[in-house]
């Protein structure tokens, strides 16, 4: 689900951004502010951090230590994705396995769709394995997938994995399963 919620950070800016009155423009505390929420990527409680909508307000900067770096607490509005159990979404498939596949959905890299969640679909192996239904349609690479939210889970590291969510679908319910041709307007963040 897309949701608007209102941030506070702290916003460092080093101080060779300062000018030679010591001051710093707005555009430098703006552009750390999106690197850091760059690599911040996402949080437990919002989600994936999608955009910055609006600013609110920078307050007062103030010197932390003796290199001369100051830091503005900043409050911004910023447009976050953050799926739970029980939404319908859409994914692309990434990848099949005789288990199940994996779809991209949006931000979220990994969410599994078992084999035990298809009904009336078999897997059939080959050079490109795809899943069949009963009706013939297919589940093969790069097609669109309706499928509901089982669960979720934020993993802050495993691995290779940081700061990601995942999650379980099923095709279990009324109007989930493939929807499109091969290819896909996703936007791949």
């Amino acid at each position: 689900m897309f949701c608007e919620v209102e941030l506070l950070r702290d916003v460092a800016v080093i101080a060779e951004n300062l000018n030679r009155n010591g001051l710093v423009s707005q555009r430098s505390i703006i552009t750390r502010l999106l690197e850091d929420m760059l690599n911040e990527k996402a949080s437990k409680d919002h989600g994936y951090f999608l955009a910055v909508t609006s600013l609110k307000n920078i307050g007062k900067g103030e010197v932390v230590d003796e290199s001369g770096d100051v830091f503005f607490p900043v409050v911004f509005n910023c447009r976050t994705f953050l799926p739970y159990t029980g939404e319908i979404l859409q994914g692309v498939v990434s990848h099949i396995f005789r288990h199940g596949v994996f779809l991209r959905c949006g931000p979220i890299k990994y969410a599994f769709l078992s084999a035990r969640k298809m009904p009336n679909y078999r897997f059939v192996a080959g050079e490109n394995p795809i899943f069949l239904s009963d009706e013939l349609a297919k589940i093969e690479i790069d097609i669109v997938v309706r499928f509901v939210v089982l669960g979720v889970r934020w993993i802050e590291k495993r691995g290779r994995i940081k700061k990601e969510f995942v999650m379980l679908a099923s095709l279990v319910g009324d109007s989930l399963g493939p929807i499109s041709l091969s290819g896909s307007d996703e936007l791949d963040l």
